[in-house]
């Protein structure tokens, strides 16, 4: 039996006891905890979505509107692999309900390491009428290649071929998921310690009145680096496969019709190997290239050094606009990030983008929920 903690605050999940026969049933218990609880599911009727504001331009030929998305590492990792976390981690709930009562939370969050008991009753604290779990841990992996990685697979690093914990993922949205699907990462596309999570990526298609198509919303959590105490040749050749393997699940999902949004923990922070290799496999715009613009008219309202800022984050968010609607990013921020007004309650800030959605008057609705 494996018993579980965390290498450090990036998401990688460590290996702290493995004895010549079974951990102890203390340990067991851990393990059960950490997993027992079932990730937060929710539906939300058509029927009951309350429609948005939306504005027009242009002498009343274009409308608009604007939707807030944040992406969200709630460090959730349970005890053993921490403890302590369940004050943190309500509040995380209590204030995200707060905000969407109050009408000045986002409208759709993308979490991520969701494992915890107490990470699993937090998002489902939020009161979002609709949540859609990533892979969990039945979910059969998928990868694009049976080749070995570089290197040699360690017992000591949790490489058994044994997942102990889902994906940790979750989108939570105040609109109506009309259609939903998840993708384990494959087998042999993971490297280090991150094995024992069953890492993948999950889409909710969100249908949004007045809209004249869905949005589909993508969610990941990739491969740590350090973390994953792998060799860098092998954590390295992991993320690229998990890349692949994302880029092949959003082609074989996504209607190119429809706008979409694609966020995550992505690991590849200070790392120019993993974007090259990143950057071969996704098309789609990155806001921090198109806000870290000035000439843009994208609202910067955080702390951003020097020319190249997403170089400084884990935390990302991708966009593609649609036909006929077009996407926009008009504000970037950070929340839960230690101002006065925002504590810091994980090991992540909150990144959260406002899109400014606009589309011709004249199209027609030729969707329906």
């Amino acid at each position: 039996m494996l018993c579980l903690f965390s290498g450090n605050g990036h998401g990688g999940l460590a290996l702290i006891a493995r004895t010549r026969g079974l951990c102890g049933v203390a340990a067991i218990l851990f393990l059960l905890t950490s997993c027992g609880t079932p990730p937060p599911v929710r539906t939300l009727a058509c029927s009951a979505a309350v429609p948005p504001a939306l504005a027009q331009a242009d002498g009343g030929q274009v409308k608009s509107m604007t939707l807030k998305v944040l992406t969200y590492n709630i460090e959730g990792l349970g005890f053993p692999a921490r403890k302590g976390r369940g004050t943190d981690l309500a509040e995380i709930g209590r204030r995200l309900s707060a905000m969407r009562a109050s009408g000045t939370g986002p409208d759709i969050i993308l979490f991520q390491e969701m494992f915890s008991g107490a990470s699993k009753n937090a998002v489902a604290a939020t009161g979002y009428p609709a949540i859609t779990p990533g892979p969990t841990i039945s979910t059969k992996p998928s990868g694009s290649t049976t080749e070995k990685l570089p290197g040699k697979a360690r017992l000591k690093r949790g490489e058994v071929g044994i997942r102990f914990q889902g994906s940790g993922l979750a989108i939570a949205s105040l609109y109506p998921v009309i259609a939903s699907d998840v993708r384990a990462y494959g087998a042999r596309s993971c490297a280090g310690l991150d094995c024992l999570a069953n890492k993948g990526i999950v889409l909710a298609r969100v249908f949004v009145p007045g809209l004249p198509t869905p949005i589909d919303f993508y969610n990941t959590h990739m491969n740590s680096r350090g973390a994953s105490r792998a060799p860098d040749a092998r954590h390295l050749a992991a993320h690229d496969r998990q890349a692949l393997e994302a880029s092949e699940f959003i082609d074989s999902t996504h209607d190119d019709n429809y706008p979409v949004i694609f966020g995550g923990d992505f690991n590849m922070r200070r790392s120019e190997p993993r974007w090259e290799n990143f950057s071969r496999y996704q098309a789609m715009t990155l806001v921090h290239r198109v806000c870290a613009d000035t000439s843009f008219g994208c609202e910067v309202k955080m702390s951003w050094d020097g020319d190249a800022p997403w170089m400084d984050t884990q935390d990302l968010q991708f966009y593609y606009s649609g036909s006929p609607v077009s996407v926009r990013p008009i504000r970037v921020e950070a929340i839960f990030d230690g101002s006065p007004d925002s504590p810091q309650l994980s090991d992540h800030d909150g990144f959260m983008v406002t899109y400014r959605l606009t589309w011709p008057a004249s199209t027609e609705h030729y969707f329906s929920c």
